[in-house]
């Protein structure tokens, strides 16, 4: 498991980004992806999957 800090989320648009602590990554993550609601800056834990365009966050959870 991640853990990360949401950069960016727009609710209307259902996507955003997580930076993640580690490696300083950005990862795109899509409501699809989400278990919790999140907001910017709010800490998470996330996994990675494949995707269309590269690693996208998924499993996202508050922490």
């Amino acid at each position: 498991m991640n853990q990360g800090k949401v950069k960016f989320f727009n609710e209307s648009k259902g996507y955003g980004f997580i930076k993640d602590k580690e490696t300083e990554k950005e990862y795109f993550v899509h409501v699809s992806g989400l278990i919790d609601e999140i907001k910017d800056d709010d800490d998470v834990t996330f996994e990675l999957s494949e995707g269309r365009k590269g690693l996208n966050a998924v499993n996202v959870k508050l922490a």
